[in-house]
């Protein structure tokens, strides 16, 4: 999931943005929090993009290359107006607006931290709405996220048409056994 939001910076003076000044690394925040700010983004941007990325992209173009083509495309859905637009860490390439890349961008940035909180929290949600279509896999709770139980279950069940096929050898192969004792 990347996002990409238009500041507006009429209604930022507004009361509504006071819970933007706890704006962070969506990773670095409660769920609760993010839903927060979610909803304080959403208050006080002119605008908003979302892409999903899907597992077939994904495996089709390797995932690095998949988010800066998702984030080129967000950033020419934002631009104009945008007067500048940031990035979270890489240079997205001539194909892309104008842009400055901002190493920990969502720690230095409003504008990339807000972006990072929306990903996150519209992630979450698609994750845990996934969760009904594929009960066993436990996205709910993981949402997303690699976790032992959830290798474990992607080995005894197989993966499901929406996990990437070329992170399975890393992440779902069984783990190396321990010696058996004598």
């Amino acid at each position: 999931m990347v996002a990409g939001v238009l500041l507006d910076y009429q209604s930022l003076r507004d009361h509504r943005v006071r819970p933007l000044a706890l704006l962070n690394d969506s990773k670095q925040l409660t769920p609760v929090g993010r839903e927060r700010l979610f909803r304080a983004v959403l208050g006080c941007c002119a605008k908003v993009s979302v892409r999903a990325v899907s597992a077939r992209e994904i495996d089709a173009t390797g995932l690095h290359r998949s988010n800066l083509a998702a984030m080129r495309a967000i950033l020419w859905e934002l631009a104009p107006p945008a007067e500048i637009c940031l990035v979270d860490g890489f240079r997205l390439g001539p194909t892309a607006p104008e842009h400055k890349a901002v190493v920990d961008g969502d720690e230095k940035s409003a504008a990339i931290a807000a972006a990072s909180v929306v990903a996150k929290v519209v992630r979450d949600r698609t994750m845990r709405r996934l969760a009904a279509l594929y009960p066993h896999y436990g996205f709910s709770s993981h949402v997303g996220y690699i976790t032992p139980g959830h290798s474990a279950v992607v080995r005894e069940r197989g993966p499901s048409e929406i996990h990437r096929r070329s992170f399975e050898a890393r992440c779902y192969a069984e783990q190396l056994s321990e010696p058996e004792p004598d």
